[in-house]
């Protein structure tokens, strides 16, 4: 597995603002977007394109598009919505799909209650979106779910991940064509499994409670 760190400014400015307790849900939405997007500049470094030629108003043009299939862009329910809108500005003719996954509180352990992703992934490039990577459960369930279906050239995307949740994640996808881009890596976990310092649940920041 390749990891990438962002080391940039910008996004450090943006993931100070989104850590502080004080952020309200709106602004930490809009920050999330276009932290997403900074992030998927390094992202779809790698995404597959093929030669094209365009008449401009002068000459011809010898350029690139993406290569079909297009790309598919996977984000985790629910706080992985809260990122779809700063990859889509980014690669607006991707498609979407989606994948439900819920961490036991108890046992850190995932489990998958919806999906809507198509049945055969060969030959598509993945893009998961999930904003925090702790124990790496809910991220690994969801690249096992994609290898699954024939997926094998996967990027995952997050904005904060623990030292843990990393390790955790490279014995799991050991031979597996997968990279793994984050806004910071973070200290560690605590006793409940989330990261330190962190910015606490993302969903619930994103959302509010839903009680």
């Amino acid at each position: 597995m390749r990891v990438h760190v962002a080391d940039h400014p910008l996004i450090t400015h943006k993931l100070t603002v989104l850590r502080d307790r004080e952020t309200p849900s709106p602004q930490f939405r809009a920050l999330v977007a276009e932290l997403i997007t900074l992030l998927s500049y390094e992202a779809t470094r790698e995404v597959r394109v093929e030669p094209i030629t365009v008449q401009t108003p002068v000459a011809p043009y010898n350029g690139l598009a993406l290569s079909k299939p297009v790309p598919l862009v996977v984000p985790i329910l629910r706080a992985g919505l809260g990122m779809l809108d700063g990859m889509m500005a980014v690669l607006p003719n991707a498609e979407v799909g989606f994948l439900g996954m819920a961490r036991d509180e108890a046992t850190f352990q995932p489990t998958t209650y919806a999906e809507r992703l198509p049945e055969d992934l060969s030959g598509r490039q993945c893009f998961v979106l999930d904003p925090m990577l702790a124990t790496g459960g809910s991220l690994g369930a969801a690249l096992e779910f994609l290898f699954q279906r024939g997926a094998s050239d996967v990027t995952a995307i997050c904005i904060l991940a623990a030292p843990e949740g990393i390790e955790r994640l490279e014995k799991e996808t050991a031979g597996r064509d997968v990279r793994l881009v984050l806004g910071a890596l973070d200290e560690r976990l605590n006793e409940h499994g989330y990261i330190v310092p962190g910015l606490g649940d993302a969903g619930d920041r994103l959302y509010g409670l839903a009680e």
